[in-house]
C-alpha cells in the first residue's frame, strides 16, 4: 500500500500535498480519539480501584478540549458528595 502510494507521488506529483493532509487529519483524529479515552472522566477503564470517577472530579477540573468564556479556577462546588 505505501509502494503504491509512494509510486503514485512519483508520477503524479500534485498528489503529495493530499497525501499530507489526509495523513495529518488521520492522525488527528486519532489522537483526539485517545486523548478521550484516556482523561475523559466518563470513561472508566478500572472498574474495581474507581468505579465512578466522575465523581472524583473538582468543580475547577476542565476536562472539555476547548472551553468558551468559563474561567473554571473561579467555580464553585454544586454537587453533594457521595
Amino acid at each position: 500500500m505505501f509502494r503504491l502510494m509512494l509510486s503514485q507521488a512519483k508520477k503524479h506529483p500534485s498528489l503529495i500535498p493530499l497525501f499530507i493532509f489526509i495523513g495529518a487529519g488521520g492522525s488527528g483524529a486519532a489522537l483526539y480519539i485517545m486523548r478521550l479515552a484516556m482523561f475523559n472522566p466518563d470513561v472508566c477503564w478500572d472498574k474495581k480501584n474507581n468505579p465512578e470517577p466522575w465523581n472524583k472530579l473538582a468543580p475547577t477540573d476542565q476536562y472539555k478540549f476547548y472551553s468558551v468564556n468559563v474561567d473554571y479556577s473561579k467555580l464553585k462546588k454544586d454537587r453533594p458528595d457521595f
